[in-house]
């Protein structure tokens, strides 16, 4: 399989996720455990920045900012957004 865009192989991404999951959050070594995990071509700093747009795009995503409509999008060029929230209540999920 491919690369993504900023250079992470889909092998590496998801061998980042598995060692997300691994790997406590308080432990001091958290990113240089990842980064051995992912392979160990990749450093603390890498893992972490990698961490960081993972958190953005979760961001994104859950503000409702996505256009689903992937090919209208792309050929609009930039899709505009109007931040929007949506409350679930338990009567919702039945």
């Amino acid at each position: 399989m491919g690369e993504f865009p900023n250079g992470w192989s889909w092998e590496e991404n998801k061998l980042f996720e598995v060692a997300l999951a691994m790997v406590d959050e308080q432990d001091p070594d958290r990113w240089e455990v990842v980064a051995a995990i992912v392979g160990g071509k990749k450093s603390a700093e890498e893992v972490q920045r990698h961490y960081v747009i993972l958190l953005e795009d979760l961001h994104f995503i859950e503000s409702g900012c996505l256009d689903h409509e992937l090919e209208d999008a792309q050929s609009y060029g930039q899709v505009e957004c109007i931040s929007q929230s949506v409350y679930w209540t338990d009567e919702d999920q039945e």
